[in-house]
């Protein structure tokens, strides 16, 4: 697939801090549409801080996020989600009180519809996206009685439904078994051989290198390091930043 052209996704000199405490230091990266990107880091490194800047959960005290061409530093959450812009969140946390389908009528309706279609269309396309995703045979179970490999999917599938451009994946295969992080791999790897950008935020290292291709990593705000898996794994800074001096 081809990266090639203007980014899907510029940060450019973004800076965060809480209190006393730098959580994002004049970080710039540039992400190409079509592209697998993964971003690591030890915990506290700020990744979850640079997602939350690039959704729109936090505004930064400096730099810019640009999407497609466009400025929307200043936006809210959900007009860069009517941009494009998805994610989904380390821990799922689903309408327990509606079914798996009913999940996905929620943004289907008010982020990419607004009220415009027909319910049996809104029921179509989400048992569409969950058939993509494997959960098609508990569209009307209530999401409460899922399992966990299968709230990370439905978490997967409610991103989806906002039909996004950049999907940002926040540890989606996190205290998953060894098979259940194959199977989220093999969506990912499908959603992005469907033209979806995708930033994979990971601590399952062999996931994120197998499914990059290219990664970043940051620690105490900065960036560290920036290249190819391979490269990465071997990066002085990156095994001191993970196992210590």
């Amino acid at each position: 697939m081809s990266t090639e052209g203007a980014p899907l996704l510029a940060i450019a000199g973004m800076t965060k801090s809480f209190g006393g405490f730098v959580a994002l230091d004049n970080v710039s990266v540039d992400i190409r549409k079509g592209e697998r990107f993964g971003l690591i880091g030890p915990n506290g490194s700020g990744k979850t801080t640079l997602i939350n800047c690039i959704s729109g959960a936090l505004s930064p005290q400096k730099g810019t996020v640009t999407f497609a061409g466009e400025n929307v530093t200043t936006l809210p959450a959900w007009q860069r989600a009517r941009r494009g812009i998805a994610r989904s969140f380390q821990i799922p946390r689903p309408f327990r009180s509606m079914t798996v389908l009913e999940n996905l009528t929620v943004p289907l309706e008010y982020i990419v519809h607004k009220g415009s279609l027909h319910v049996a269309d809104t029921r179509a396309e989400a048992m569409k996206i969950l058939k993509d995703i494997g959960l098609a045979e508990k569209a009307d179970v209530s999401s409460a009685a899922l399992s966990q490999v299968e709230l990370r999917k439905l978490e997967l599938a409610r991103a989806m439904a906002a039909r996004p451009r950049l999907l940002i994946s926040d540890e989606a295969m996190a205290g998953l078994s060894g098979s259940e992080v194959e199977e989220v791999l093999k969506i990912l790897l499908e959603l992005n051989a469907r033209g979806i950008t995708i930033v994979m935020i990971e601590h399952i290292m062999e996931a994120v290198m197998r499914f990059s291709q290219r990664v970043v990593c940051l620690d105490a705000g900065k960036i560290i390091c920036e290249g190819a898996p391979a490269e990465i794994v071997r990066d002085p800074q990156v095994q001191k930043a993970y196992l210590g001096a």
